[in-house]
């Protein structure tokens, strides 16, 4: 269980511990080693270590467990077949986690919409679910209150698909408006309304579950 907690902006500052199996850092050589070889067991290891985390990183930028399963796949696949360019230095489960996302990123690009391949005259919040209703709450007081981890993925895959990789980049990425920009191909502006927008959104959609669970 984490806490969340909102600010007078509806900003939420999310703590949210996953499940999943640790590993150190300084053990991922042998396992590397491996992979570059192309041997199965050290493969199945770093899928096994990984899953839970990748799982959940997939299940943010998704709307249903099906699409962020083929994403998970998707993404090792990426992993085994370029672990030849990580260069050791930094963190292993970084570099993973990055392809993961560019991975989600890779996929609704490839959607019909193409609502991240926008040019400057179109804002990327046009993009989102046809059959989602945008559920924008007012402002309000600041809120508190516990909620599972589940409970933030289940509200995350309600927001619009635009909404919903913005505040992803954003808040669990911690990139830059600038940064978000150039990777989805978007203007700041663009950037800043739709973090906005997804935050209104979410507060509202994890308030409305609390009122339910009580």
């Amino acid at each position: 269980m984490s806490r969340t907690t909102f600010s007078e902006a509806g900003t939420p500052r999310l703590t949210v511990t996953w499940n999943g199996m640790e590993a150190n850092e300084s053990q991922y050589g042998e396992l590397i080693d491996g992979c570059l070889k192309g041997e199965r067991r050290p493969q199945q290891r770093v899928y096994e270590l990984f899953y839970g985390k990748m799982m959940s990183v997939c299940l943010r930028y998704t709307k249903n467990t099906d699409q962020a399963k083929d994403i998970l796949q998707d993404g090792f696949i990426k992993v085994f077949g370029s672990i030849a360019k990580f260069n050791r230095a930094g963190s292993f489960e970084g570099w993973i986690r990055r392809i993961m996302v560019n991975t989600a990123i890779d996929h609704f690009r490839r959607t019909k919409n193409s609502y991240l391949l926008l040019g400057e005259d179109r804002s990327i919040e046009d993009f989102g679910d046809q059959d989602e209703e945008d559920v924008l709450a007012e402002e309000g007081p600041d809120e508190e209150f516990e909620v599972k981890p589940a409970d933030v993925i289940n509200a995350m895959q309600k927001l619009s698909p635009a909404y919903r990789t913005v505040f992803n980049l954003y808040v669990f990425e911690e990139l830059t408006h600038k940064e978000i920009a150039d990777m989805l191909g978007i203007n700041v502006g663009t950037s800043k309304s739709n973090l906005a927008k997804a935050k209104m959104n979410l507060k509202k959609l994890l308030s409305d579950q609390q009122r339910i669970h009580n």
